[in-house]
């Protein structure tokens, strides 16, 4: 297994933090319509947002990462041959 880092990882762990913190905000602002308490300002849903743009941004990093270790092993096959 390789440790090298390609250029879309950094966008994937972002991705994954700001889906997480959407994740985390959809759960809070649905909590009080299950338990009969006063809802949060809009503020607080236009925060629940944040998920699809994280898994936006993890996509975006995914392809990325895979079209780095496509060049990469493009470039090494490239080498083998001469």
């Amino acid at each position: 297994m390789s440790t090298k880092t390609y250029p879309g990882d950094r966008l994937v762990r972002v991705g994954g933090i700001v889906f997480a913190i959407g994740a985390l905000a959809t759960i809070a602002t649905v909590a009080p319509l299950f338990l009969g308490t006063s809802r949060f300002p809009t503020a607080a849903y236009l925060v629940c947002m944040l998920m699809p743009v994280g898994f936006a941004i993890a996509i975006a990093g995914l392809v990325r990462s895979v079209l780095g270790q496509r060049r990469a092993l493009a470039e090494a096959a490239a080498a083998q041959r001469g």
